[in-house]
């Protein structure tokens, strides 16, 4: 029998201690061992280690994300969510500079979104983009040759002039997933929403502006709010990962020689992307 808990004072106190999960960076599907992006085969184990802790009452997420791929937005989500419910766990959200777009759709898998009056929040959207080299190419004497087996095969050639036909078509792809978006951010959010019109336009907020509209509930720290909702002697526990040589998580080693090279490069256009991502929000 443990007499420790039934010892008065803080001998029979016991410490809470609450798991930290970091998820940090544009969100797209893992491509390399110097990738930084944010993707559930990257953070899989970070969460399920966190929700395991028994001990544990709650789990902070400290979120500072611009978005990216709505599938590992969504797959992320739907882990937590799963995660939390199997545990029983309370999910505390705390956004630091940005949780826009997919960074936003991490956040409402909190049952709680604390943030800082300045932080971005919200770009409740879809957005795809490229670039037109149709009249590069002619002015070139470039000749573009595709050769396809089905009339849509290739959609959205930027060597070719945009066609109406492919505009409509993505542009229903992009309702589709706006319309998912929508349904997630209702059912996580509820009542606690605004009846701002603007709220699923794809605009954005401080975290000032996002309180009134309801798409956050309150400011402050993670440790700060730790320590007031589980006593000043509350702990924080940061989730990590054991690193290789390169300095990525997880146990696959090195790359060498080209493949090394291949990472580089993609580590170097995600480093550019999630810059890119962060300049919409002016950061």
């Amino acid at each position: 029998m443990n007499f420790r808990k039934y010892l008065p004072g803080k001998l029979g106190k016991k410490e809470v201690s609450i798991p930290v999960v970091r998820l940090s960076g544009a969100i797209a599907a893992s491509s390399g061992p110097l990738n930084r992006t944010l993707s559930l085969a990257g953070v899989g184990r970070l969460l399920e280690k966190a929700f395991g802790d028994k001990q544990a009452p709650a789990v902070a997420l400290v979120i500072n994300s611009p978005g990216g791929s709505p599938v590992q937005s969504r797959l992320m989500y739907q882990r937590i969510r799963e995660l939390a419910d199997e545990n029983e766990k309370t999910v505390l959200v705390f956004v630091e500079d940005v949780a826009a777009s997919g960074g936003y759709m991490l956040a409402i898998a909190g049952d709680e979104i604390f943030v800082d009056k300045t932080s971005i929040v919200g770009s409740i959207g879809v957005v795809s983009a490229s670039f037109g080299f149709d009249k590069a190419i002619e002015k070139l004497g470039i000749d573009r040759r595709v050769y396809t087996a089905g009339k849509n095969k290739v959609s959205l050639d930027p060597f070719q002039p945009e066609k109406k036909t492919d505009i409509a078509y993505i542009k229903e792809l992009q309702l589709e997933i706006h319309k998912v978006f929508i349904d997630m951010v209702e059912a996580r959010r509820g009542a606690k929403l605004s009846d701002d019109p603007d709220i699923f336009t794809g605009k954005f907020w401080t975290g000032l502006r996002g309180k009134e509209l309801g798409l956050v509930d309150g400011f402050g720290h993670v440790g700060t709010i730790i320590k007031q909702r589980y006593g000043k002697d509350a702990k924080l526990k940061l989730m990590t990962q054991k690193k290789g040589l390169l300095g990525r998580g997880g146990t696959q080693g090195i790359s060498i020689g080209s493949e090394a090279a291949s990472s580089l490069v993609d580590a170097s256009i995600m480093s550019a992307e999630e810059k890119a991502l962060r300049a919409r929000y002016g950061l």
